[in-house]
């Protein structure tokens, strides 16, 4: 699958291109597994701006996605793949014996006509879901579980994959994409595979217009805004701040740590993503 160009017939379409879209199978979502979307434009439940640069934007659905992968032994033939508005990745509709339909997210390679299974002793094959302990080491995996039965909550986002490097004790070394290296538990559920949609992270977005139609507002620079609303606001002439940048509320922005103490999740991870030993 390769990114589509255009020919430049205006300034915005020279440098713009977008997904081929040529694995999509339909166009139209399944009806029952869609629930309204509110778009918050930024604001809380108080009406106040708490996320800047959000608004407006293409109205959307919202996708049920099945994270869990939870029923197991029961073969899915996968129906179609859609593209899904809320997220980077393809989505891929299963049909289970049963007759229920859901939603997964769809790994590289997926066909319409495959069929996937969840469980516990389920063959290692694009698609299936099954435990980390019943995963061979060095296999492309997606949608990993940090607890058991909670559902994937990492890995899930286009092209990514990650890989288990070894197990012990009970944990899964597991490498992120992001190089990061973390103990998961295997008895946690992972889905084989790399995601799809892979060139999605070389898409140019060729004019401003678009980022807006993505619910995207204009960002202003802090060296350009005056001095009452952001610190490196001012200066005579074009000025570069004067200093280390900040957050319009003074908060360092660059290389400053700003995670919170989570010794839960601290202990688990072995390798940070800057390689440096924890």
């Amino acid at each position: 699958m390769a990114n589509k160009t255009y020919s430049p017939i205006t300034p915005g379409r020279r440098f713009m291109t977008t997904a081929d879209f040529s694995e999509l199978t339909k166009t139209e979502p399944e009806e029952s597994l869609l629930v309204a979307k509110k778009s918050s434009g930024g604001r809380n439940n108080l009406g106040r701006l708490t996320a800047r640069h959000r608004g407006g934007g293409h109205k959307r659905q919202y996708r049920i996605i099945d994270f869990k992968r939870d029923k197991h032994g029961i073969p899915a033939t996968v129906k179609t793949i859609e593209y899904d508005p809320n997220r980077t990745v393809r989505i891929a509709l299963l049909q289970y014996a049963d007759g229920e339909k859901r939603y997964i997210i769809a790994p590289l390679g997926l066909t319409v006509g495959e069929v996937l299974m969840s469980g516990q002793e389920v063959e290692v094959k694009t698609g299936n879901a099954l435990p980390l302990e019943n995963i061979p080491t060095g296999i492309p995996i997606h949608n990993i579980e940090l607890t058991p039965g909670k559902g994937g909550q990492i890995v899930r986002s286009a092209g990514c994959s990650a890989v288990i490097i070894a197990k012990e004790g009970g944990f899964a070394r597991v490498k992120m994409p992001s190089g990061e290296v973390r103990l998961i538990s295997v008895k946690c559920f992972a889905t084989i595979g790399q995601l799809g949609n892979v060139e999605h992270d070389t898409i140019s977005i060729g004019k401003a217009g678009r980022s807006r139609w993505l619910g995207r507002r204009p960002k202003v620079r802090g060296v350009a805004m005056n001095p009452i609303d952001h610190p490196l606001g001012g200066g005579e002439g074009k000025s570069s701040g004067g200093r280390h940048p900040v957050s319009p509320w003074g908060m360092p922005t660059k290389g400053y740590k700003t995670r919170k103490k989570k010794k839960l999740s601290n202990k688990y991870i072995v390798v940070r993503r800057n390689s440096k030993k924890v």
